[in-house]
């Protein structure tokens, strides 16, 4: 979006142009040529070159040019700010008489945006705009000035990133004036994701010492825009809203609809919508994200950061901090899970999310680092939700076979997602009577997962059964018990859809082996004090 303020640009530089063309009634094309050449470069502050220009004196006194260049004072490292192919104006003596221009038409329109010099711009000495600095002077008018097919261009400045390009349709401006607000409507496409553009608002004055205070405002709609050029996501995205501020500072309010929003790695399109609050730079690209307030299914959320240019790599990194209070998991693991939905359930949760620039898949380059909570969590796979209930009830010393009911599980811990690959270093999930520690990591790519962790039990292990094995059991009892829990070291693998749970026995012995050689210590230290 940030392009249709820097096409706006184009304006300012227009204008002064078509006023040196109004103020002349000279007795040569020479002599014009040279005077729209001095006036330009006095209007705009800039060095300015013209190949050719004619002009036919007699009614209705039109005018051709060739070759128009406007350059920032001093920068030859880089293209011309404005250069036009051709240009046609068409009067009146009565308009010339009048300080007007009928129409002005402009053929192969190139602006090429500059990255900000190394040494500031010479600040203004008052701080005001040229039609302020300038105003006891008369101002010439173009009634109507038309571009079609022109094209805009961000140059980045870092050498060897490719510039950011857009074609304008359409550029339609009406009574333009070096030292007024102008009126303009333009249509155009957008690069990257490609969709239409149009947008409609004022420009100006033109600042001519401090081009990025030039103000400007208006409305814009963003229709057509295919996601799908982002690997790893996809839909439709249309968006509209309003802007104002100066060129340097656009502030935006917008709306966005992706009604088929999908992330390939899960494979369900969700209607996703945005309502946003912004702040662009419109001579670098640069965007502030005040505030984002998303919403999807029955999960909303609340984002901010920015979207700004990454030194040495081709792109923009996407920063954002995001809080999810009235969330639901289902909704979310929908974006990254393909089969049927594993649990639901209410979420909360926020996280720092880092997207950086790159040709990889999104997933595969997210970055992800937070904290999470859900409670009320159950499982849709009726084998996983029959083994959690089955863990509470002997948890809580309950057969089984008389408590079948279904029972929840609360869920908090600590998460980071990178290559693709979601590490959850500290993860407890609690159910009456019982709860489970881990830590491990989740692969997002072929499902699998790999934790590790402690089964917490209210009850003893021989209360967990009946009969004989009960008896049996008591002999262990012991061993898993301590600080009035039953403690059971487990691990969890396989798929997603076939997770295998067991007891970690590499653990068991090892914790044995921990026990004798503290007791070993403990009776040798006994032995010591004894001694002495």
């Amino acid at each position: 979006m940030k392009l249709r303020w820097v096409i706006v640009a184009i304006i300012g530089v227009l204008v002064a142009g078509v006023v040196a063309l109004a103020l002349m009634v000279p007795l040569t094309s020479g002599q014009m040529r040279k005077r729209v050449i001095a006036t330009l470069s006095d209007e705009l502050q800039a060095e300015v070159e013209l190949a050719d220009f004619q002009v036919q004196l007699l009614p209705p006194m039109p005018a051709i040019g060739a070759g128009l260049a406007v350059r920032h004072k001093g920068r030859r490292d880089v293209p011309p700010i404005i250069s036009v192919k051709s240009f046609s104006v068409h009067g009146s003596l009565l308009g010339l008489w009048r300080k007007h221009v009928a129409n002005v038409e402009l053929n192969g329109l190139d602006i090429e945006i500059p990255p900000d010099h190394d040494n500031p711009t010479k600040p203004s000495d008052t701080g005001k705009s040229e039609g302020e600095k300038k105003g006891g002077r008369r101002d010439v008018v173009i009634d109507n000035l038309v571009s079609n097919d022109a094209r805009l261009v961000i140059i980045p400045r870092q050498e060897g990133k490719n510039p950011k390009v857009w074609d304008i349709h359409r550029l339609l401006m009406h009574n333009v004036g070096a030292r007024q607000a102008m009126p303009f409507e333009a249509t155009l496409t957008n690069a990257i994701p490609p969709g239409e553009i149009g947008t409609k608002g004022r420009f100006g004055p033109w600042h001519g010492e401090k081009p990025g205070q030039t103000p400007l405002d208006g409305t814009f709609t963003f229709d057509r825009a295919d996601l799908s050029v982002f690997k790893g996501i996809s839909g439709i995205l249309s968006a509209h809203g309003t802007f104002a501020g100066v060129l340097e500072r656009i502030d935006i309010h917008g709306e966005t609809q992706t009604p088929q929003f999908t992330v390939a790695v899960g494979g369900h399109p969700v209607p996703l919508h945005t309502k946003y609050h912004a702040i662009v730079d419109g001579t670098n690209g640069d965007t502030i994200l005040e505030r984002i307030d998303g919403s999807f299914l029955n999960t909303s959320l609340v984002a901010k950061g920015g979207v700004i240019d990454s030194p040495g790599k081709k792109g923009r990194t996407v920063s954002l901090d995001v809080t999810m209070d009235k969330a639901r998991i289902e909704d979310v693991l929908k974006l990254a899970v393909k089969a049927q939905n594993p649990m639901t359930g209410a979420l909360k949760l926020t996280t720092k999310l880092v997207l950086p620039p790159g040709e990889q898949d999104v997933v595969e380059k997210l970055q992800l680092d937070g904290r999470f909570a859900i409670a009320g969590g159950s499982f849709t796979n009726l084998n996983v939700q029959g083994k959690i209930n089955e863990l509470s009830h002997r948890g809580s010393g309950k057969s089984p076979e008389l408590e079948r009911q279904k029972v929840a599980s609360d869920f908090t811990g600590r998460f980071a997602l990178k290559d693709g690959v979601l590490e959850l270093p500290s993860v407890t999930f609690d159910v009456p009577g019982a709860a489970v520690e881990l830590n491990g990591h989740y692969a997002l790519r072929p499902e699998t997962l790999e934790f590790h962790g402690n089964l917490l039990m209210d009850a003893k292990v021989s209360e967990t059964t009946t009969g004989i094995k009960s008896v049996l059991l008591k002999v262990v009892d012991p061993l898993f018990r301590k600080d009035g829990k039953t403690v059971i070291p487990i691990k969890i693998g396989g798929n997603r859809n076939a997770p295998s749970f067991g007891l970690d026995t590499r653990r068991v012995f090892h914790r044995d082996e921990k026990a004798d050689q503290s007791d070993d210590k403990k009776e040798a230290v006994t032995k010591t004090t004894s001694t002495k």
